[in-house]
């Protein structure tokens, strides 16, 4: 797989973009920046936070906060460096932490969009990750979404299965919107 494969945007962020309200966008654990670069592009006001701060210079150069932080310290525990209702979207792609799944839904706006794409059960026949610390279970995005009651969130989007591309692996996407029903502007994108 070539390195530009890795550098396109995920398809599933790319795909419910349009759907972000206006405000403040994080991408959470950024990596290389690939989602970052594209939401600065389209005009969002993004955060990257990742503990790997290598691309951290280019993405500030585009206009980018960048915050180096970890997220993990130590596998029960999370430690969520935001507020309550700050960010008008939350996109996460390729990582997975249990224990921050209400921190998340806590720091999304009211009518927020969670972007969430990551690996499931049955990746380790392609590769890694393998360990079921970092794979979803059958169905676990659904449930995480809905699994606090302070934070109802409506899903748009949500899919399970074997994609090809960028590189065959199983995964879970989902894309929810803090709110009590749905609305206009959750008509599915293409």
């Amino acid at each position: 797989m070539s390195n530009s494969m890795l550098a396109e945007p995920s398809h599933w962020v790319k795909r419910f973009a349009s759907l972000i309200p206006a405000g403040e966008v994080l991408d959470l654990a950024c990596g290389g920046g690939r989602n970052s670069r594209f939401l600065l592009a389209d005009g969002f006001t993004v955060t990257c936070l990742d503990r790997d701060d290598s691309s951290f210079a280019d993405l500030a150069s585009r206009g980018a906060k960048t915050i180096w932080h970890d997220l993990e310290p130590d596998a029960e525990e999370c430690d969520w460096p935001f507020p309550p209702a700050c960010f008008a979207a939350i996109v996460v792609c390729n990582y997975l932490h249990r224990p921050l799944f209400p921190r998340l839904l806590e720091s999304l706006q009211q009518g927020g969009l969670l972007i969430y794409e990551t690996f499931a059960m049955g990746n380790e026949q392609f590769g890694k990750p393998s360990s079921p610390r970092f794979l979803l279970q059958a169905g676990e995005l659904l449930r995480q979404v809905h699994a606090n009651p302070e934070s109802c969130m409506h899903v748009i989007a949500y899919e399970e299965g074997f994609i090809a591309e960028p590189k065959p692996a199983m995964v879970q996407r989902i894309c929810a919107r803090k709110a009590v029903g749905s609305a206009p502007e959750d008509k599915l994108p293409f």
